[in-house]
């Protein structure tokens, strides 16, 4: 059987821009030696069930992009940043100037050389490991790929949602790529049906 593999890695605005919220809300009620990137001094307004809300929204935006080659996700960070405000933060003018400074610390790190290039980057020796050993699981069990895996890389773990596996569309944390790497290749094997 020839090798018909095709895998995108590419990184989420959205999801990683989720993620970016995420460790704000968990970081309100951490202790110091427990803090996540991005540490922010301020108490921000959360709704009172950001977890149930986060969970919604996650899965709203990982079902969107799941298919995508890209553009939906550009459009819901950029078009439709109102929904992670709407979902996750409580309305009124002092929370929409708060989430509108988390937004713009996002982008600008995320667009900056520290942010998506060093996250992507991270993790390309990686990728090519990867790419091999789920080529050969596809040979040795005869598995035909339908269409591309994609992979939604996230620069930290999702500790709200576990991202599950779907047809041929994972959620990823570079972590996962250096410290869970035996487990990574059984897991995406789920990814083919």
């Amino acid at each position: 059987m020839e090798n018909k593999l095709l895998m995108t890695i590419d990184t989420s605005f959205a999801l990683n821009f989720s993620i970016y919220i995420q460790n704000i809300y968990l970081n309100q009620n951490r202790d110091e030696q427990d803090l996540k990137f991005p540490y922010l001094s301020t108490r921000m307004p959360f709704k009172e069930d950001f977890e149930l809300r986060y969970i919604e929204l996650w899965n709203d935006v990982s079902q969107k992009i799941s298919g995508d080659n890209g553009s939906r996700d550009l459009k819901i960070f950029y078009k439709e940043k109102k929904l992670f405000y709407q979902h996750l933060f409580e309305d009124n003018r002092d929370s929409l100037t708060k989430f509108n400074e988390i937004y713009k610390s996002f982008q600008v790190w995320w667009d900056s050389f520290a942010g998506r290039f060093t996250v992507e980057r991270s993790i390309d020796e990686t990728t090519h490991n990867l790419y091999l050993d789920l080529a050969n699981f596809l040979k040795e069990s005869g598995v035909e790929p339908k269409k591309p895996l994609k992979i939604s890389l996230i620069y930290d773990e999702c500790l709200l949602v576990n991202p599950d596996v779907s047809s041929y569309f994972v959620v990823l944390p570079t972590k996962d790529f250096y410290l869970k790497y035996k487990e990574l290749v059984p897991k995406l094997r789920g990814c083919f049906y």
